[in-house]
């Protein structure tokens, strides 16, 4: 097996940062300048920006990368600031990773290229391409239910070999398969599914990558702190406590609109305003959101 470092350069709890708007539409900078600010005070060590809870489809380039900006003055003295600079198209994603490298992130999240299907090889060839463009460390981000295809294990321990490929967010959710990632390479895995936070940690698993710690950073705070240090008892009741937060959020409408409106109930954010082709819940739909927030002892 191969030794694995005690310290994640991109922390152990991070969350993938939901981009607010304005009620016109337009990006919220001071708004995503102050949801990351409460989202450090509350324990992530880490933020990924304009991923795919970030809207990043529907963001310009120069939107995307004001982000970027905004995030890393707000709290990169404070915790690691990832930036989805992942696309399908190869040459984009080298030219949005340089002007992500120019504002200073800490690293970027390479997801595998979507809708057009490349054979592993051309997946291994686009991210090395990505990565040899810049100097910034790389999080793969293999999600195949999204992307259509998977990131094959060989693939990825392939990958592991090139010098900034340093972190993989793994929403796979095939723990045998990850479980030969842990064991053949030295990348810092993270799970890319909030519910599999538990059982990847208990494989070697260095933290979560999360949409739910919006609404509940201290929770994750204290199950990945539990799980690192072996306290599998706190961890597994912190992971049963969380379940029906999961659920509210990851399970009835789509993860940004779920959270987006969370945060707008807790008064983080001024309104859930989100981008076409995303459109606003009804009170039908939320009924089984809130439901869920009921039975984690939520008043909602």
């Amino acid at each position: 097996m191969v030794a694995h470092s005690t310290k994640p350069r991109f922390g152990t709890l991070l969350t993938a940062m939901v981009t607010p708007f304005t009620d016109e539409g337009a990006v919220d900078l001071d708004a995503a300048q102050k949801l990351a600010a409460h989202l450090v005070d509350g324990g992530n060590d880490g933020l990924v920006v304009t991923g795919t809870t970030g809207e990043t489809p529907t963001l310009t380039d120069d939107e995307n990368v004001a982000m970027f900006k905004a995030v890393m003055e707000a709290v990169g003295d404070r915790a690691a600031v990832i930036a989805g600079t992942g696309t399908n198209d190869t040459a984009h994603s080298i030219n949005l990773s340089r002007r992500a490298q120019e504002v200073g992130v800490d690293g970027i999240l390479l997801v595998t290229p979507y809708y057009n299907k490349p054979s592993q090889a051309g997946v291994r060839a686009h991210i090395e391409a990505i990565a040899d463009a810049t100097d910034v460390p790389v999080m793969l981000y293999d999600i195949p239910g999204r992307t259509g295809i998977p990131m094959e294990t060989d693939t990825i321990v392939a990958l592991s070999q090139h010098e900034r490929i340093i972190a993989l967010k793994d929403a796979k959710g095939n723990l045998l398969e990850t479980t030969k990632v842990i064991a053949r390479t030295d990348l810092d895995v993270y799970s890319g599914d909030d519910g599999m936070t538990l059982p990847l940690m208990a494989i070697g698993g260095k933290g979560v990558v999360s949409v739910t710690a919006h609404v509940a950073a201290p929770q994750y705070r204290a199950l990945v702190d539990a799980a690192l240090a072996g306290d599998f008892e706190t961890a597994r009741r912190l992971h049963f406590e969380l379940d029906p937060v999961q659920r509210a959020l990851m399970t009835h409408i789509q993860g940004a609109i779920a959270a987006k409106q969370v945060l707008h109930w807790q008064s983080v954010l001024p309104n859930s305003v989100v981008r076409l082709p995303l459109v606003q819940p009804t009170a039908e739909e939320l009924n089984p959101v809130k439901a869920d927030l009921v039975e984690a002892g939520w008043e909602i």
